[in-house]
This record gives structure tokens, C-alpha cells and sequence, in this order.
């Protein structure tokens, strides 16, 4: 069923636009903790320990300024729906889809989320419709993305076809995720986050016990549960508060473009802490991103539309007024 809201979002502010590469920097640094995480970890069991830890910490952090959580449970509903869709099926989807395909292949797939948005949007909403610059942008991004795998990409494409549908249908979960989220009114992005955390906890501890028991659940090195505080704390608990802020500023489909922000942010990040080196084919696909992105703001299109009319203008102002002399 469609909303019934008929006020399109507000356009993306330079503020919001610094807010989303803020989180695509956040969820990119999120590969750094898990790749160290999952050394010494189960996959599901991670996913437990980063939603519950997470969910733990904004808990606290609502006691701690006097924040009511008790308006959460009248969306109780929506909150399990969203903690499904946004955490418990995605992460499965994608842990079970890296088994058989390559990192570059995934991140690609990921990157087709907005593409997916835009679709859900246009027929959840009232607001979102489909658009020219938003299909050409995003399909700019995919191809950036791509791109900017190089041979990495190639390398994941042999995999069987059911591992490729799990890592869409992750990309396709977090679309009504976005949509959802949108849904969830009234309430601030901080108890919006803890209520979606609280839920993913809720499904997954009783679903780890049964698949693992509690023996052996803690066992793990300290530097291993540095990690996992930092995959719960910053690229969970905080940057769920800032997604949500988002959505809430700018719709669904431009919260999704973080999709195409978090493979930049990954690689960047690993050239300045892991000394690795960045290929030609790597900027030419940031390159194809950025022009992405710039097209879906349509900010600097408008300026050029805006500057090539602004002499015509000129000169028709101009001939009237001599016109008008003439008479």
C-alpha cells in the first residue's frame, strides 16, 4: 500500500551530503573490524554480538540523557519488520553469499541497493518516483563500482547463480528497509536505531543458542573483541543514529546511495592504514561514482542550465527595451 503523505522529501543539503559520506566512511571501516572479527568468530554469532553490544550502548546512552524508549513500543511491529529487513536477513544473505563469490562481485551486487530503492520507492511511496537523473546516476555508480573492482570483480563471477540471487536479495532487503525506515515517524533518529537494535537482538539471541549453545560463545582473543566493539559501536550504533537521521531528511532513495559511498570509503581507508596501493582503475572507477552522485544532486546541472539561459535572458531584456524605445 502506498503512503498517503504527497510533500515530496526535501532535497539533499550540502549538510545531509556531508552526513552521507560521513556513514559510507563509517560502514567502509566496518570491513577493517570484521574481516578481524570473523578470524576467530562464527558469522551469525557476529552478527549477534554487533546488533546486541550496539543495541546495549544506546540503551545506556538513552538512560543516560534522560531519553524515554517507552514511544518505541507502540511501533513495536515495525521494528521487528525493520530489524529483519535491515539486519537479521541482509547480513544472512550476505555471509551465505560470500562463501561462493568474490569480494569484488559482492561489493557490486551491494551496489545495486539504490537501484533496487528507487523501485520500491516509487511503488511504496508517494513521494519517490522513478527519475531520469536518478536512474542515470545510480546506473553510474554500479558502473563505477564495477570498475573500480578491476579484475577483483572477474575473479568472484564464476560462482554458482544462487549465491549471486542471496547477495541480491540482500541488496533488494535493504531497499524496503530504506522504505520502512520512512515509515517509523515521530520518534528521533536515536530511538529509532536503538528500537530497530533491540529487535535484531531479540530475533538472533534465541536463534544462536539454538544453532551454537552458550558454550565456547565468549571465546575469543582481546584483540579480537577490539574489533567487535568497534564494528558494534561505531559502524553499528553510531552509524545507525546517522542513517536514520538521513532518511528521515532526505527519503529512502537518497539514504541508499551510501551503497556506492562504502566501496570508495573501504579502499581509501585501506590505502592509508594498510599501505595499499591504489590502481589506475580504482580512481577511474571513484571517478565514475562521483559523477554518479553528482548527477542524482543535479545541484551543478541546474547552475549550468541556469548560467546558459541567464544571456539569452540578458539579450531579450535588452531588445525590449530597445523595442520599447523605438516606439
Amino acid at each position: 500500500m502506498a503512503e498517503t503523505r504527497t510533500s515530496a522529501p526535501p532535497a539533499m543539503s550540502l549538510a545531509v551530503w556531508a552526513q552521507l559520506l560521513l556513514l559510507g566512511a563509517i560502514w567502509g571501516g566496518s570491513f577493517f573490524f570484521a574481516r578481524i572479527a570473523v578470524q576467530e568468530i562464527a558469522p551469525l554469532t557476529l552478527v549477534l554480538f554487533r546488533v546486541g553490544i550496539a543495541a546495549l550502548a544506546l540503551q545506556l546512552y538513552l538512560a543516560a540523557r534522560r531519553i524515554s524508549f517507552a514511544p518505541a513500543f507502540a511501533h513495536w511491529p515495525a521494528f521487528l519488520l525493520l530489524a529483519l529487513v535491515n539486519n537479521v536477513i541482509p547480513f544472512s544473505l550476505m555471509f551465505l553469499g560470500q562463501t561462493e563469490l568474490g569480494a569484488g562481485a559482492a561489493s557490486v551486487l551491494n551496489a545495486t541497493t539504490p537501484f533496487w530503492t528507487i523501485i520500491v520507492a516509487s511503488l511504496f511511496t508517494a513521494d519517490e518516483k522513478v527519475s531520469m537523473a536518478k536512474l542515470a546516476g545510480v546506473g553510474l555508480g554500479i558502473a563505477g563500482t564495477a570498475v573500480m573492482v578491476g579484475p577483483g570483480l572477474f575473479a568472484g563471477l564464476g560462482g554458482p547463480v544462487w549465491a549471486k540471487m542471496a547477495l541480491l536479495g540482500m541488496a533488494l532487503s535493504y531497499a524496503f528497509a530504506f522504505v520502512i525506515a520512512r515509515r517509523i515517524t515521530g520518534l528521533a533518529p536515536t530511538v529509532v536505531a536503538t528500537g530497530q537494535l533491540t529487535a535484531s537482538s531479540a530475533i538472533m539471541l534465541p536463534l544462536i543458542l539454538l544453532l551454537y549453545g552458550p558454550s565456547g560463545l565468549f571465546d575469543a582473543s582481546a584483540g579480537t573483541w577490539s574489533a567487535v566493539f568497534g564494528l558494534a559501536l561505531l559502524s553499528t550504533a553510531c552509524a545507525y543514529v546517522l542513517y536514520f537521521r538521513i532518511v528521515a531528511a532526505a527519503g529512502a532513495t537518497n539514504a541508499s546511495l551510501v551503497t556506492l559511498i562504502v566501496p570508495v570509503s573501504a579502499i581509501l581507508l585501506g590505502a592509508l592504514f594498510l599501505g595499499e596501493r591504489l590502481e589506475l582503475f580504482e580512481f577511474a572507477g571513484m571517478a565514475l561514482i562521483a559523477c554518479g552522485l553528482l548527477v542524482i544532486d543535479g545541484r551543478l546541472l541546474r547552475r549550468r542550465q541556469d548560467d546558459a539561459a541567464m544571456p539569452k535572458s540578458g539579450l531579450d531584456a535588452a531588445s525590449g527595451a530597445k523595442n520599447s524605445t523605438r516606439s
